[in-house]
């Protein structure tokens, strides 16, 4: 997964009915194979994400 500053990572649940969590990506730190990103939330939190299987990345202006 590469994403870029400004683009919007959406978490999808595993439990149905729950919806995707998503946040705003601020910062890109990468490390040789492994990009993490520090992450803007939609409950204005910010933490460090390290992706997994099932999150995305979705550019600014394109469909999620």
């Amino acid at each position: 997964m590469h994403a870029s500053t400004g683009d919007e990572i959406v978490i999808d649940s595993t439990e149905v009915g729950v919806p995707p969590r998503r946040g705003t990506i601020l910062e890109v730190r990468s490390e040789p194979d492994h990009e993490h990103y520090v992450v803007r939330w939609g409950d204005g939190h910010e933490s460090f994400f390290y992706p997994a299987s099932t999150a995305h990345v979705v550019h600014p202006g394109t469909p999620s």
